[in-house]
């Protein structure tokens, strides 16, 4: 299995988490026995917590929701959780966030759906001394801590393992595509800049197609993959920037009997990104961990919410999954997590 690296050593990041649960939890970790745990106290029981993810059409950002779940439940902490259908609908992203202002909740966990449209809720929701939490994609106004993976280093990690893949092939020279959702999103903009320095740095003959735009549309990232099939007679591989661009390069490889010769890489998981890497159309897939965002986003939030200042930028990591670590537990588990549908 191999792993990018953390901004932080993982012993450190379970060490802190358990620092961070207790205080939420309102107990002393370390210290003589006492209350708090599950959820029947804690300076965090009772407070309200909004919960707003980048779309509820996306298993992923569902994962994230039943972490967030895991965490009110074990914490005592009064969450809820919404959001917009599709990531495109930044509009209404923001209105989510108006509306938990109105309602005087304690803090939000928000995953913006860009890096500045969301920055005049979040100064008004702060300014009403609401904390936010923000989770995988960086905004460019102050939040009160992020939580999210290093997109340029998870990405550059699979740049260079494509490469290794190619000059196992004997490819040398030709394109790769990069098939991605949304132009000018931060965690989009760092995926595909640190996977052309991966794959740069050790196969300088490859050309970059692309990036191509799909705008989440499954149906649009198959035709694009399939038109690149057509007009790049020296394609030798796609790089998708998400779940829903891995899902559509994949229908493409497979309608295209193109599995043996045309290495996909994606980011992201759901059923069908695993249904991919089971069948081969799928080759590797770099996995986050949405369940931890969601559970330490709430655990973050409550203890803003108390005056205990959270971790200001937590990073867990990914892991590089393929055929020969997708049945080990540790990967597993990540492959197949939980899921919750957002609150209407």
């Amino acid at each position: 299995m191999k792993r990018t690296k953390l901004s932080i050593p993982l012993a450190a990041v379970f060490a802190l988490l358990t620092l961070v649960v207790g205080v939420v939890a309102g107990r002393a970790t370390g210290g003589s026995g006492g209350g708090g745990g599950g959820g029947a106290g804690g300076a965090a029981a009772g407070k309200r917590v909004d919960v707003i993810i980048k779309a509820s059409d996306s298993a992923f950002w569902q994962t994230m929701l039943a972490g967030a779940n895991k965490a009110a439940e074990d914490y005592g902490v009064t969450v809820d959780t919404f959001g917009p259908t599709s990531e495109t609908d930044v509009a209404q992203q923001v209105q989510l966030v108006e509306n938990s202002i109105s309602r005087g909740v304690d803090a939000i966990v928000l995953t913006p759906n860009s890096s500045t449209a969301l920055n005049g809720a979040i100064e008004r929701a702060r300014t009403a001394n609401i904390k936010v939490v923000v989770v995988d994609t960086k905004v460019s106004t102050e939040s009160d801590g992020f939580i999210g993976t290093d997109n340029e280093k998870a990405a550059e990690a699979a740049g260079e393992q494509m490469c290794a893949q190619l000059k196992e092939q004997g490819k040398a020279s030709g394109g790769v595509l990069i098939e991605a959702s949304v132009a000018g999103v931060e965690t989009i903009t760092s995926r595909e800049n640190g996977f052309k320095q991966g794959l740069a740095s050790g196969c300088p003959g490859l050309r970059i197609i692309g990036p191509r735009y799909n705008n989440n549309d499954i149906n649009l990232a198959t035709s694009q993959v399939n038109d690149a099939l057509t007009a790049e007679r020296d394609l030798v591989a796609v790089f998708a920037a998400n779940n829903a661009s891995g899902v559509g390069a994949a229908r493409a490889i497979k309608d295209n009997n193109a599995v043996d010769r045309i290495p996909v890489t994606s980011f992201d998981t759901d059923a069908q990104e695993v249904a991919g890497l089971q069948d081969g159309s799928l080759d590797t897939l770099v996995v986050q961990n949405p369940y931890f965002f969601g559970y330490q986003g709430v655990v973050e939030a409550g203890m803003a919410a108390v005056g205990t200042a959270p971790p200001f930028n937590l990073d867990p990591g990914a892991v590089l999954a393929d055929k020969s670590n997708m049945d080990k537990p540790e990967v597993k588990v990540l492959l197949t997590p939980p899921t919750a549908q957002a609150g209407q």
